[in-house]
This record gives structure tokens, sequence and C-alpha cells, in this order.
């Protein structure tokens, strides 16, 4: 590793620590008595300025006041936001109701799923060891509906609306950071509504003590901070160092939901063995196809 390419790095491992361990702050404020839909909602609240910002070290208000004139633009975002909404929102739910290993197979299977939706998108090629990750992935989620007696519909949202969050977002004309707040201004009135006729009802949790309100807020920079060290080391790392690095996340979710006495029987383990074979086999064949990438530069 160079010397130049340690922040990058850095910011990569710190980004996929960050979202392996989110299960935590979502468990967090479970105990504390927060609801799934409340702490989506202080999600939304709290991540805007936040990302607002990020917008505004990154010098990018011009292009946010561009693309707010842009209706085309704005309605992709709509629907990346809707997407985003969709993820977060099954996201926190599973990982508040002992459902955090279900959700670490969804993350798993998102960068094969990514491989199958540039074939049929973006007409890209898979090689045979792309096939042979997606062929373990398969099993691997089949073995998961026989281990929970029904399809792994926690896995399989997660996955594809992040999948299909990531090809809008690929396709629209927008940087993260600018992108990312104009969805969270799109989903800030619903989230001040909801917390705001929570509090009205004395329903809501993050006034009732000063532990419970810092739990509300570390939604903001926790939904914020990782995108940013993402956005970092992305444009700083080959694609095949970023694919590798990413499994660290649903590692880490998977060891959160083990270690908080999920159920995990032989069958779910074994599933887990398929899944994560296939993801080997994707790291390695990334590697490879990095190296072939680097000797044809090279010549």
């Amino acid at each position: 590793m160079s010397v130049d390419a340690r922040p990058a790095y850095a910011a990569a491992l710190g980004c996929y620590v960050i979202w392996g361990l989110m299960p935590l702050l979502f468990m967090g404020q479970a105990a504390a008595g927060f609801t799934a839909l409340e702490i989506l909602a202080h999600r939304a609240l709290w991540a805007a300025p936040f990302a607002a910002a990020l917008v505004w070290l990154a010098g990018q208000g011009p292009q946010v006041r561009a693309v707010l004139g842009q209706p085309r633009v704005l309605g992709w975002l709509l629907l990346s936001t809707a997407l985003i909404a969709v993820n977060w929102g099954v996201y926190v739910w599973a990982t508040t109701n002992a459902a955090t290993l279900e959700a670490s197979l969804g993350y798993y299977i998102n960068p094969l799923l990514n491989m199958v939706v540039g074939l049929w998108l973006f007409r890209e090629r898979i090689d045979r060891w792309g096939w042979a990750a997606i062929g373990l992935a398969v099993i691997g989620v089949a073995l998961q509906a026989l281990a929970l007696g029904r399809p792994p519909w926690i896995s399989l949202v997660l996955a594809f609306s992040f999948g299909a969050y990531g090809v809008i977002r690929k396709r629209v004309p927008v940087e993260a950071q600018s992108g990312l707040l104009i969805e969270c201004l799109i989903l800030i009135p619903f989230g001040v509504a909801y917390v705001a006729w929570l509090q009205a009802s004395g329903a809501g949790h993050a006034l009732e003590t000063p532990g419970n309100a810092a739990w509300a807020l570390l939604n903001g920079p926790a939904t914020v901070i990782p995108l940013a060290l993402f956005a970092f080391s992305a444009r700083r790392l080959p694609l095949s160092t970023i694919g590798f690095i990413q499994f660290l996340a649903p590692t880490l979710q998977f060891g959160i939901g083990v270690l908080s006495g999920e159920a995990f029987t032989a069958l779910r383990g074994l599933s887990f063995a398929f899944i994560w074979g296939g993801a080997l086999v994707f790291a390695l064949g990334a590697w490879r196809r990095s190296r072939r990438a680097a000797g044809a530069a090279a010549v």
C-alpha cells in the first residue's frame, strides 16, 4: 500500500465499519423505547442538516440549486428517495426485531445482484467467476428460505431496493453529496411531521432524557459521514478494492446478529457458507480483472 493511498483505504474501511456497526445504533434506540418508525423519522429529520453541511464543505451548493430547477432530474431523485426510504425502513425494522442476520444476507447478495443488473441494463459482461458467484448466492438464498420456512423477504427487499437505488443514482448526473441532500429535503417534511405528532401526543421518546436526545441526533452523522468517506475513497481506489472491502459491512452485521442471540441453525449456517463462497468468488474475480487491466495498461 502506497503512503498516498492510505487515507483512501482508511476512508473505505471507516465507511464500511460504520455501516456494519449501524445495527448497534438502532438497537440502542429500540432499547430506549424508540419504535422503528420513530427511528426512521429521526433519521430523515437529522440527516438533512448534516447533508447540508457536507454539501457546503464540498462547495456543491450551485449544483443543488441547479438540480432544483430540473424537473426531470428531480423526478428521478424522487424515485431514488422512495427506494432509499424503503431500504432504511426495512433495515431499521430488521435490526430492532431480531432479524439482523437476515438483513446482513441482503447486503452480501447486493453486489452479486448488481452484476445481474449490469448485464440486463448496461450490457456488461459477466465472466465465469461472476456466474459462479451468482450461482453460489442463489443456492445460499434457497437454503436460507428452507431454514426460515419462508422466502428471506428482508434480505431480498434490502438487496433489490439498494440495487435499484444504485442504478438510478448511476444514471442521474448528480454528485453523491448533492443527491443525498435533495433526498433528505424530500424526506424531511415526513420526518418533521411524524416526530412533531409523536411529541404532541406524548408518544415520542427523543425528549424524555438527554441520552434519548443524543440517540436521535446520532442518526444524522451516522447517515452522512459514511457516505462522505465512501465518496472520498471511491474516487481514489480501484472498484475491485471497494468491491472486496464492501463485504466488511454485512460481516459485522452478521456478527452482531449472532452475538445478540438470533437463531442460527445448522441449515442457516450452510446457507451463509454458500453466500460467503459467492462473496469470495466475486472478490477473487474482481481482483483478477483488476490485475488484467493493470497489466494491459502497463503494456
